[in-house]
């Protein structure tokens, strides 16, 4: 019985979901299956309705505006929140960072200490200005570089995880 009358209103169900969910901005298939859902649960409570086209035309009706309620309330996020670099975890976490890269500079051999903070300095020195304060010269600073950063690469190796494989 319950089989029968929603295999008797598919067809009206079709087309009153597809004429209401023009409007709603949802598909119609969406809408037929969430009516289809409230006549089941209707038949099993009540049993079938007096008038089934016209409880049917209410209820596409009343599924519609609540579909234009929700969807007016609901706004997608912009960004994922796990993604917020304003957030507390993420300045937490970013001064963790600084504060274990000081600490292996602090750690490296040689000149390297010196070159990598001045590297590091929020003043944003240039080559040469970097080359007159550690008293080398400018053409010199390059290598000095690769090798200071080598250092430091295989001194943080064992505490930083490798995110993918290179190559």
């Amino acid at each position: 019985m319950k089989h029968d009358l929603l295999a008797d209103l598919r067809p009206l169900l079709a087309a009153e979901a597809s004429a209401e969910a023009h409007a709603t901005g949802t598909e119609p298939a969406d809408l037929e299956q969430a009516v289809s859902l409230r006549l089941l649960e209707h038949l099993a409570a009540e049993g079938p309705p007096p008038d089934p086209q016209g409880w049917l035309r209410r209820a596409v009706r009343a599924e519609s505006r609540r579909t234009r309620r929700t969807a007016r309330r609901e706004r997608p996020y912009e960004t994922d929140p796990a993604d917020d670099r304003d957030g507390p975890e993420h300045r937490v976490l970013a001064a963790a960072r600084r504060r274990a890269l000081h600490d292996a500079v602090h750690r490296l051999p040689g000149r390297c200490p010196r070159l990598l903070r001045a590297l590091l300095s929020p003043e944003d020195l240039t080559y040469r200005e970097i080359a007159g304060e550690l008293g080398i010269s400018q053409g010199s600073l390059g290598p000095e570089r690769s090798r200071c950063l080598g250092c430091l690469r295989r001194l943080l190796a064992p505490e930083v995880a490798t995110r993918e494989v290179r190559g």
